[in-house]
């Protein structure tokens, strides 16, 4: 799982700004939001422009260069902060995987160009690689069974992480195993109706396709009529001949796609990823609920929060959201000036069950 993460220099963000997972409160109810003794469910809240999109983008920067997975690489234009006098972004990753700290930091020019990285295992370094000057410190390559790699230092044109990883053979059980599998898992995405995402698979997939491919069109029906939208589908064949899922009115039948709202494409695409939710190491939703009522947002953060396997965290502005009822203060998040601070951290009051967290919000009682 992911401990902590920081990141500086990068589009916003001038200074260093950070979460970290194991930093929670001992709070005695929802106790199913820590896994592992991390945080493993959050929701962050801020302004328009405080940085929520661009702090999940920040996170998935890794996915970028260690792995073959779905890129969207037109979010990652404006990459360095343009305030700052810095020539690259700085990043840092901790994990822990079965008590075994892997701590994993680089620096990039832009979303393709490495310039700095190095690995940690504990407190031992693993490596040290410059792409400018081709400084390096190989010492330790033995931790992750590579003391024998040939590695051609002044030509190398992928990471040096990733070039062991695929040049070496690692046991499943290995902590390189470990890290990549966590990797490559990850997956971000943004509730706003079409299907764009960031890592876990790569290709584009037709969700409504996907549904009747798989099988899934009376389990998707269940799912929508659960949410309080009652249709019954079926699969039938257009005029063309293609396999397309139509909602029958009485003795009509109606494409289902082109007569649904937002909201019902926005709730398509959670449905279509949430199939996935036992395979997905962290998962980032933007702007989750964008075209959703209140009450369905807080069955579907209720539905995360007690069958989501990894850590979930999602952005919002609903207020309504933060509540004791469903999760817990230190899974709230805003952020503000440079700085992610959970409600705990924001107040000096000791909050308890018993507190209505979005009024004392409203209220300002919560300093950003």
């Amino acid at each position: 799982m992911l401990k902590k993460f920081t990141v500086r220099n990068y589009k916003g963000f001038k200074e260093e700004i950070s979460i970290d997972f194991s930093k929670y409160r001992d709070y005695q109810f929802n106790k199913q939001v820590i896994k592992h003794s991390l945080l493993n469910m959050g929701v962050i809240y801020g302004k328009n422009g405080a940085g929520k999109t661009n702090f999940g983008l920040a996170l998935f920067d890794i996915t970028l260069h260690l792995v073959d997975k779905q890129k969207s690489l037109y979010e990652y234009s404006n990459y360095l902060n343009a305030s700052s006098a810095d020539s690259s972004a700085r990043f840092s990753y901790q994990f822990v995987f079965d008590n075994q700290e892997v701590t994993y930091n680089y620096q990039k020019k832009d979303a393709e160009k490495l310039v700095f990285e190095e690995l940690y295992i504990g407190d031992q370094k693993v490596f040290s690689y410059n792409y400018n000057t081709h400084a390096s410190d190989l010492e330790n390559m033995s931790l992750v069974d590579a003391e024998t790699l040939q590695i051609d230092k002044e030509n190398i044109t992928i990471s040096l992480l990733r070039y062991i990883k695929n040049n070496t053979i690692q046991d499943r059980q290995s902590i390189l195993s470990k890290l990549f599998e966590f990797i490559n898992n990850m997956l971000w995405f943004r509730s706003l109706g079409q299907n764009e995402y960031i890592g876990y698979k790569s290709g584009i997939d037709f969700i409504m396709t996907s549904i009747i491919k798989n099988g899934r069109i009376k389990d998707y029906e269940a799912f929508l009529n659960k949410a309080g939208i009652n249709l019954k589908l079926e699969v039938r064949r257009d005029a063309t001949g293609q396999e397309m899922i139509f909602a029958r009115f009485g003795q009509k039948l109606l494409v289902f796609w082109d007569i649904i709202s937002n909201g019902t494409q926005a709730l398509t695409l959670f449905y279509f990823w949430s199939q996935e939710l036992a395979n997905i190491s962290f998962l980032f939703i933007d702007e989750f609920d964008a075209f959703y009522h209140t009450e369905l947002a807080e069955v579907i953060l209720q539905e995360l929060s007690q069958n989501a396997v990894g850590q979930v965290f999602l952005t919002t502005h609903n207020t309504a959201l933060m509540s004791n009822n469903i999760l817990r203060p230190d899974c709230y998040f805003v952020i503000a000036n440079n700085k992610l601070t959970s409600l705990p951290d924001c107040t000096e009051k000791e909050l308890r069950e018993g507190h209505n967290l979005e009024k004392m919000y409203r209220n300002g009682d919560f300093r950003e």
